[in-house]
């Protein structure tokens, strides 16, 4: 737990103790100089949907001092049927369109893996698209988990892969449950936060649900998620919250990512 070191106190909530909101903001983003979740690839998910889109989301990441890239993909059979071609091919698209532009930041793609049978088989059959080494992003239904999730979790560390899952805090199958999240840990899973769910943007829930696994220790990575502007927006907004502090001062392990 983290709370008498990092200055968290937990009230009967187990929210935090937010420092004062400050308009002129906490500085930028680039203490956490990598970030590694986002759907920027163009046309290929629910996120950027054209190469100028995926521009200004990267334009705008910049602006808040993020200093490398690793973009990823939803791999989803039923929605978004990526693969290791339809992304690295669309990267190459992006990267282009960056360098004459005139935009210099490195930038590379890995996937989130959503865990279904389709994943199961890929798992078996294909070199997965890491994070980093073998660090794999994947993620679950949020209306309920997996059947046998924990036997899931065992099969992706035998194929080798060291699994991340996406924003815990948006499954609410887990609320007020974090025994449930400790268990995951436990079981060699590291945890990423959605950035963006300690300001309420995915509802009341999320947001106490984050600020707990914040208090506990409990996050390795936080994201920025990014699919839209308004991703950007709040992402921008978020510099005068009284969470800030707190987040500058977290043993995110974001700075051991590199791109290239």
């Amino acid at each position: 737990m983290l709370s008498k070191l990092f200055g968290f106190r937990k009230k009967e909530s187990s929210v935090l103790d937010y420092a004062p909101e400050n308009p002129a903001g906490y500085g930028d983003w680039s203490f956490i100089g990598t970030d590694m979740h986002s759907h920027l690839v163009p046309g290929i998910d629910d996120g950027a949907q054209t190469v100028e889109d995926s521009i200004t989301l990267i334009r705008q990441l910049m602006a808040m001092g993020y200093r490398q890239i690793i973009t990823t993909p939803h791999i989803k059979f039923d929605h978004y049927p990526n693969n290791r071609t339809t992304i690295t091919g669309g990267l190459h698209i992006l990267q282009n369109a960056l360098k004459e532009a005139g935009i210099h930041i490195p930038i590379r793609a890995a996937a989130e893996y959503y865990i279904d049978d389709h994943f199961i088989q890929e798992l078996e059959e294909v070199e997965l698209l890491t994070v980093m080494d073998n660090q794999l992003l994947v993620e679950i239904s949020f209306m309920f988990e997996p059947i046998r999730f924990s036997e899931i979790l065992f099969r992706i560390q035998t194929k080798g892969y060291k699994p991340i899952l996406a924003h815990p805090e948006r499954y609410m199958f887990y609320h007020g449950n974090m025994d449930a999240y400790r268990a995951i840990k436990d079981k060699g899973c590291y945890l990423q936060l959605n950035l963006l769910s300690l300001t309420g943007y995915y509802g009341k829930g999320v947001k106490i649900a984050a600020e707990q696994l914040l208090a506990e220790g409990l996050y390795d990575y936080c994201g920025t998620d990014m699919h839209h502007i308004r991703h950007a927006e709040g992402m921008q907004k978020m510099l005068q919250s009284g969470i800030m502090p707190l987040l500058q001062r977290y043993p995110f392990l974001n700075n051991k990512l590199t791109v290239l």
